[in-house]
């Protein structure tokens, strides 16, 4: 199967893969969430953050079809303001899982913001999520703080 990446420019093309966005954020956000996504959630975020320089739609397609997300949002730091984007979905379907997707998808993401100023990209894993973790690690992030929670 061949993939066509493709940045999603438009607010209304972005919604068509709010069932797509939502899969991938509930899949993800699993791993650091108490709650699970909530249904609009991500219509909300589109409305948010949609058209920020921090924020990015990358689809992976094939025949028209999206079979493959990754999505980046600003990160700010309460203290200073400062923002950075960080991926808060990355979603491949699961028949397309280990054949390089996501890999795919990061370096384009990476590529794209680095034309927009961008350089630095955050991402986030679950506690001990070492799958994910090393995932990142191979792609060359690298751990750079920790959060903790009371929970």
């Amino acid at each position: 199967m061949n993939l066509k990446l493709r940045t999603i420019d438009d607010l209304e093309e972005a919604r068509a893969l709010l069932p797509l966005l939502e899969r991938g954020a509930s899949e993800s956000s699993s791993s650091y969430l108490n709650e699970p996504f909530a249904a609009g959630d991500g219509a909300r975020f589109l409305e948010r953050c949609f058209g920020r320089a921090e924020t990015l739609v990358l689809a992976a397609e094939a025949d028209g079809k999206a079979q493959a997300l990754a999505v980046t949002a600003p990160f700010e730091d309460p203290l200073t303001g400062a923002t950075r984007p960080m991926v808060v979905v990355l979603y491949v379907d699961p028949d397309l899982r280990h054949r390089g997707v996501a890999r795919a998808l990061v370096k384009e993401l990476r590529r794209l913001l680095a034309r927009r100023g961008q350089e630095v990209l955050l991402a986030r894993a679950g506690h001990n999520d070492d799958a994910v973790i090393s995932m990142g690690e191979r792609w060359g992030l690298v751990r750079a703080w920790e959060l903790m929670s009371t929970e």
